[in-house]
C-alpha cells in the first residue's frame, strides 16, 4: 500500500518503508535511499528530511553517486595513455595510499569542501612533508576538475582550501675537496662503478638518466650527451610492493636535452667505450643496471672518501652549483638540468646565488679602493 508520489509502502513483515532519490549510478540508472519504521506517520516524518538533503545535493552538485575511489579508477584508465608510465603508476599509488583510505567511499555528489579540508588536516596529522601534501592535493583537485568537465558533478569541492606552506627546497653541495676526493676515487674503480658519480657532477644528470644512457646517446667526436629517457624501478601493486623496471621518456619535455661533455669526463667516456661490453654506458654486462645498483656503487664510493650523509641527488646539485659559483648564466644553467623554468633553478639555488652576488660586491668594493 502506498499512497501518489510519496514512495512509502508497507511491507510483507509489517514495517514501512519510504524511499528517497540519492542519484544517479554510472549506468545511469536511479540510485535510491531507503528508512524504516514501525508506522505510516514516523517514515513520512523522516522522508521529509532526507528527501529535502539530497534533492539539495543534486542541485548543488549533480547527480552522480558514483563513490571517489570507483571515479579515481575510472580518471586513470582515461589519463593512461595521456600521460608516462611513471606519472600513471605514481598517482595509482597515492590515490591508493593515501586518499581512497579516506574518502574513497564518498560519493562523487556527496563530497564536500569540508571533506577535502580535512583530508589535507588528516595529512598533516600524519606527519607528511608539505611538497607531498601538495602533490597529492593536485592529484585529487585534477581528478574532480575532469568530473566536472565530464558533467559527473556540477562543481569541483576543491575550492578555497588551505594548504600547508610548502618548504623551501635549497640545495645542498658537497664541497670543492670532497667533490675531489668523490670524482679522485671514482676514477680509480672500474668505469661502470665509477661513471655514474662523474656523470652527476660533471654533467648534472639524474640517476635514472644515468641509468638509462646508452652509447648511441653520447657522441664524443661532438663531445655532447643527448637525454631523452630514464629507467626507473616503478610499483605494479601497491598492496605488495611487486615493482618493475620500466624505460620511460624524461620527467618533463625540458628534460629531453643536449649537455656538453668536459675534457675530464670525456678522457673517461672514451677509455671505457672500448672495454664497455654492451650498449649501456654504466654497465659492465649488456643490459642496464638499475638505479638502485649504481647507488650502491655511489655509497661505497662515498664511505671510502669517508663523506656522510650524503646522497645520489647531491651530486646533481654539486654540478649546478659549481656551474653558477662559475659565473654561469641561469638561463645556461637550468637548460643543462633539465629544468622546466630558470625559476625552478632560482627557487633551488638561490643560496648559491647569494654567494656569487656577494663576491660581486667584493670584487667592486675591491675596484673602488685601488
Amino acid at each position: 500500500m502506498s499512497r501518489k508520489g510519496e514512495n512509502i509502502y508497507k511491507r510483507k513483515d509489517g514495517r514501512w518503508e519510504g524511499r528517497y532519490k540519492k542519484g544517479r549510478k554510472e549506468s545511469g540508472q536511479l540510485q535510491y535511499g531507503y528508512i524504516y519504521g514501525k508506522t505510516y506517520g514516523e517514515v513520512k516524518e523522516r522522508l521529509y528530511s532526507f528527501k529535502l538533503k539530497y534533492q539539495t545535493i543534486i542541485q548543488l552538485h549533480g547527480e552522480s553517486t558514483l563513490s571517489y575511489e570507483e571515479w579515481g579508477g575510472i580518471w586513470l584508465k582515461q589519463q593512461q595513455g595521456l600521460i608516462k608510465h611513471s606519472t600513471y603508476t605514481s598517482y595509482l599509488y597515492k590515490l591508493k595510499k593515501y586518499i581512497f583510505p579516506v574518502i574513497g567511499q564518498t560519493p562523487l555528489n556527496q563530497l564536500t569542501t569540508n571533506q577535502i579540508q580535512e583530508l589535507i588536516e588528516e595529512f598533516q596529522k600524519r606527519d607528511l612533508e608539505s611538497t607531498t601534501i601538495h602533490v597529492l592535493y593536485q592529484i585529487l583537485k585534477k581528478s574532480l576538475k575532469e568530473a566536472v568537465e565530464q558533467k559527473r558533478i556540477l562543481q569541483t569541492p576543491c575550492q578555497m582550501i588551505r594548504l600547508p606552506k610548502k618548504k623551501k627546497n635549497r640545495a645542498s653541495a658537497l664541497t670543492k675537496k670532497e667533490q675531489e676526493r668523490l670524482e679522485k676515487k671514482a676514477k680509480t674503480l672500474p668505469l661502470y662503478k665509477g661513471l655514474p658519480v662523474l656523470l652527476a657532477l660533471n654533467a648534472g644528470l639524474r640517476i635514472g638518466e644515468i641509468a638509462a644512457l646508452r652509447w648511441e646517446d653520447v657522441d664524443l667526436d661532438q663531445r655532447i650527451i643527448h637525454i631523452h629517457q630514464t629507467f626507473q624501478r616503478l610499483p605494479l601493486e601497491m598492496e605488495n610492493q611487486k615493482t618493475q623496471l620500466v624505460f620511460d621518456n624524461s620527467k618533463t619535455e625540458s628534460s629531453n636535452r643536449v649537455v656538453p661533455i668536459s675534457f675530464s669526463l670525456y678522457k673517461y667516456l672514451k677509455k671505457w667505450r672500448k672495454k664497455a661490453p654492451g650498449a649501456y654506458v654504466c654497465s659492465n654486462k649488456s643490459t642496464p643496471s638499475e638505479p638502485r645498483l649504481l647507488t650502491y656503487y655511489f655509497h661505497e664510493i662515498r664511505e671510502i672518501c669517508g663523506i656522510n650523509s650524503v646522497h645520489f641527488h647531491q651530486l646533481r646539485h654539486t654540478f649546478a652549483t659549481r656551474c653558477i659559483e662559475s659565473n654561469g648564466d641561469i638561463a645556461s644553467v637550468s637548460k643543462l638540468l633539465g629544468h622546466t623554468s630558470t625559476q625552478t633553478t632560482l627557487d633551488i639555488y638561490t643560496d648559491s646565488l647569494l654567494e656569487s652576488r656577494q663576491q660581486v660586491i667584493e670584487k667592486m668594493e675591491l675596484a673602488k679602493s685601488k
